[in-house]
C-alpha cells in the first residue's frame, strides 16, 4: 500500500520521538519515500541527522535555513503538495491543541494547514494529560475533522507512571495506515476471487502431465486486488513460493479437478472472477495406482477432456465478473474473441508466446483486452506488476 508513496511525518517534541527511527525505517522497508518535519523542541529528543540518514533526505525544522551564508525559503506548502500522506508521531499535547485552534507558529502546523492528503496522528504524553477533558475534545475534535487518530497505548511511561498516554509502537502505526488506505481503495468491499498456476494430471504416482505456468500474472492480481482494498481469494496450483500479505487466502490444489472444486465452492457472493490459471484441457482416463514399469517400445495413453471451469461460471454468474486469460502461440485473433464469445465471458486478456517478454516464465507481460462489448485496450510490455495495476484500472473504469 505505500510503495511509492510520499510520507510526511511531523515529529513533535515528546519523549517519544526516539520511535520515530524505528518508524522512519518502517516506512522505507514498505517502499515509502520519507520527509521529515521536526519541530524545534523534538530536536532535544531525537537528532535531525539521525532521522536524515534513516529518510535519505534532507530533515527541516524551520522556515528558513542558513548555509553558507545564504538564506533558502523551506516552502511548507510544497511540503504539503509533496505528500501523499501526513503521520504526525509523536503528536504532543501542545502541537493537538495548536491543530485544534488553527495556532500556525512553526513549519510543521504550516505544513499541516496546508495538506489535503490523509492525515494520521499518533499522541504521546503523560497519563494525566492524555485522559485530561481538553485532550479528549480535541482529539474528537481532529477525528471530526478527517484526521485518523491512531490512540496511545498503555505501559510504562516517562514519568514513572504506568496507564494509557505510550505513542503507539511503529509497526501499530504502519499497520493503521495500511488498513485506513485499503479502507479507502476503490476495491474496498468487493470480492475477489482468482485462480492462478498451473494444474498437473497425475499418470501414476511419480509423473503428471502439466505446463510452464508460474502462477506470477495471477498473483500480482492477487496482490493488487488486496492493495486496492478487495478481499481476496487464490485458487493456486503448484507454483514456487510467492508471497501475499495473510490477509489474501490461498487454497493450494493440484488438478483440474481440485481447482474446478474450490472455484466452484467460492465462486458465489464474489464480485469479480479471473482465470489466470492454466488449466488442463486433458487429464488421464487412467490413473496407475503403481509406477508403471517400461516394458513395450511405445506407449499409448488415453487422454479425457476436463470440466470447463470459464463455461460452466458463466452459465452461473448473476452479478459477477469472469475474465479470462487466453495464451496462444499465433496472433490469430479469432481465437480468444471466439473463446470469448462461447463462454460469454465480460472480458478476455489474450497474449502470445510470439511475443517477446510475454507469457510463461517471465516477469514481464503484454496483452491485448477484449470485452464483451466489442471494445478492446492494448497493454504494452511492462512488469507483470505493473500489468496487474493496468489491468485493475481497466476493469475498474469498466465495470464500477
Amino acid at each position: 500500500m505505500l510503495a511509492g508513496k510520499n510520507v510526511l511525518l511531523g515529529v513533535t517534541g515528546g519523549i517519544a520521538a526516539y520511535k520515530t527511527t524505528f518508524l522512519v525505517r518502517l516506512l522505507i522497508q514498505q517502499g515509502a519515500n520519507v520527509k521529515v518535519i521536526m519541530t524545534l523542541s523534538s530536536k532535544e529528543f531525537v537528532t535531525p541527522l539521525t532521522l536524515s540518514t534513516l529518510s535519505q533526505n534532507p530533515v527541516y525544522f524551520d522556515f528558513i535555513d542558513e548555509k553558507d551564508g545564504e538564506l533558502r525559503w523551506n516552502n511548507h506548502v510544497e511540503h504539503a503538495k509533496w505528500a501523499d500522506l501526513l503521520i504526525l508521531a509523536p503528536l504532543t499535547s501542545n502541537t493537538l491543541a495548536k491543530m485544534v485552534s488553527g495556532a500556525c507558529d512553526n513549519l510543521l502546523l504550516a505544513t499541516y494547514m496546508s495538506s489535503n492528503c490523509p492525515v494520521f496522528v499518533a499522541p504521546a504524553m503523560d497519563l494525566d494529560m492524555y485522559a485530561h477533558q481538553s485532550t479528549k475534545q480535541n482529539l474528537a475534535e481532529l477525528t471530526k475533522r478527517g484526521v485518523h487518530v491512531i490512540q496511545a497505548e498503555s505501559g510504562f511511561l516517562a514519568s514513572g507512571l504506568e496507564g494509557e498516554g505510550r505513542m503507539a509502537e511503529p509497526q501499530t502505526i504502519v499497520d493503521r495506515v495500511h488498513t485506513q488506505l485499503r479502507a479507502e481503495a476503490l476495491l474496498y468491499g468487493k470480492k475477489v476471487l482468482i485462480s492462478a498456476g498451473p494444474t498437473r494430471e497425475a499418470f501414476d504416482p511419480v509423473r503428471f502431465l502439466s505446463n510452464y505456468s508460474t502462477g506470477l500474472m495471477g498473483y500480482e492480481l492477487a496482490l493488487r486486488a488486496y492493495e486496492l482494498g478487495a478481499e481476496v481469494i487464490v485458487v493456486s496450483g503448484p507454483v514456487e513460493p510467492i508471497t501475499l500479505p495473510h490477509s489474501v487466502r490461498r487454497i493450494a490444489v493440484e488438478s483440474a479437478e481440485q481447482m474446478y472444486t474450490q472455484v466452484m465452492n467460492h465462486f458465489d457472493g464474489v464480485d469479480f472472477f479471473i482465470s489466470s490459471a492454466a488449466v488442463a484441457d486433458y487429464t488421464f482416463s487412467e490413473v496407475h495406482p503403481q509406477k508403471l514399469k517400461k516394458e513395450e517400445n511405445t506407449l499409448v495413453l488415453t487422454l479425457q477432456r476436463t470440466k470447463d471451469i470459464l463455461r460452466e461460471l458463466s452459465s452461473r454468474k448473476k452479478q459477477q465478473r469472469v475474465i479470462g486469460f487466453a495464451l496462444e502461440t499465433d496472433s490469430d485473433l479469432s481465437k480468444p474473441l471466439a473463446k470469448l464469445q462461447s463462454k460469454s465471458l465480460d472480458a478476455i486478456v489474450y497474449n502470445t508466446l510470439s511475443d517477446a517478454g510475454a507469457g510463461f516464465g517471465t516477469d514481464t507481460n503484454k496483452a491485448t483486452v477484449f470485452f464483451a462489448d466489442q471494445s478492446q485496450i492494448e497493454i504494452p510490455l511492462q512488469s507483470k506488476r505493473s500489468m496487474a495495476s493496468a489491468l485493475w484500472t481497466h476493469f475498474s473504469d469498466k465495470w464500477l
